[in-house]
């Protein structure tokens, strides 16, 4: 992936999506050129000189200072995920492929991890790394997810069933909103590793298989995972209606648990027993990192 391009293309299609009535600027007339802010109004708002700006959207961030990053965000009026996209980008401009490629990550987690996994027994957890593979299941994750691995190709991975698989947009009650928080997830880990190979394959596979795919990554929108509540039909159990939290492994760099909850007493609470009941009599054999009982 070309840092370059990702930045001017970023820089670009925020500038895009502000007015000059929502950058408090006066709008003189209605002929004009371009759908948001003009790059002069930005480097206004930013401080720095129109040159300059032109500079850093044309993908030019080495070296640029955590202050002038700041003004553009504030410009731009970027949220969190996008700020610390921003962030990102810089950090990793100008580096040579060969020195910024990112070394492979763990591919099974840690017997501490998956012990970890196994003691959980009321609620759905699974371990994915930063390309949404999903390396490690308890029982009932497993089940949970029991769709994802229908797919034969090993491991299991979120953006391949949500793009690739016509079962997802039965599987997610919000299936648009899953499939833009995964993309803002893949889009955002492109930005902290450019030259992770393994993640530019999967955004290769799934922009030429996807059209969904393709028009969601063009629009450089980037998504913090780190909680909520998701709502699936499972096929077994039907509706829940799940609390999720990520937890990050400090000890395994690029993996993350997912928990899911229900409130207690609820009709989601219920299912979850029945849906474990339903996982001890599912065999493993088909499904290579999951924990079921043999």
């Amino acid at each position: 992936m070309d840092n370059r391009d990702e930045i001017r293309d970023f820089l670009a299609s925020r500038r895009a999506r502000i007015t000059p009535q929502q950058a408090g600027l006066p709008s003189y007339g209605t002929n004009r050129r371009v759908a948001g802010l003009r790059r002069e109004e930005v480097a206004m708002l930013a401080g720095v000189s129109v040159d300059y700006y032109t500079r850093l959207e044309r993908g030019n961030l080495g070296g640029v200072s955590e202050s002038v990053l700041d003004a553009l965000c504030n410009a731009l009026q970027l949220d969190e995920a996008e700020r610390i996209h921003l962030h990102d980008l810089a950090r990793t401009a100008g580096a040579r492929p060969s020195r910024a490629r990112r070394r492979p990550g763990p591919t099974e987690v840690r017997p501490s991890v998956r012990a970890m996994l196994d003691a959980m027994t009321g609620a759905p957890a699974v371990v994915r790394n930063d390309r949404l593979d999903i390396l490690a299941t308890n029982p009932l994750g497993r089940a949970l997810y029991s769709e994802l691995y229908r797919d034969p190709v090993r491991p299991a991975n979120h953006a391949r069933f949500a793009f690739l698989d016509p079962r997802a947009k039965d599987f997610w009650v919000d299936w648009e909103r899953a499939a833009n928080d995964t993309v803002g997830v893949l889009r955002a880990e492109a930005g902290r590793h450019p030259y992770d190979r393994s993640l530019s394959d999967l955004v290769g596979e799934l922009s030429t298989r996807s059209e969904d795919f393709r028009t969601r990554w063009a629009a450089h929108n980037v998504h913090l995972h780190r909680g909520g509540t998701k709502l699936i039909n499972h096929p077994v159990v039907g509706r829940l209606e799940l609390m999720y939290d990520t937890l990050q492994l400090p000890a395994d760099t690029g993996l993350t648990m997912l928990v899911y909850t229900a409130e207690p007493d609820s009709p989601t609470a219920d299912a979850l027993k029945v849906l474990a009941s339903w996982a001890a009599t599912t065999s493993s054999a088909d499904a290579p990192g999951a924990t079921l009982p043999g």
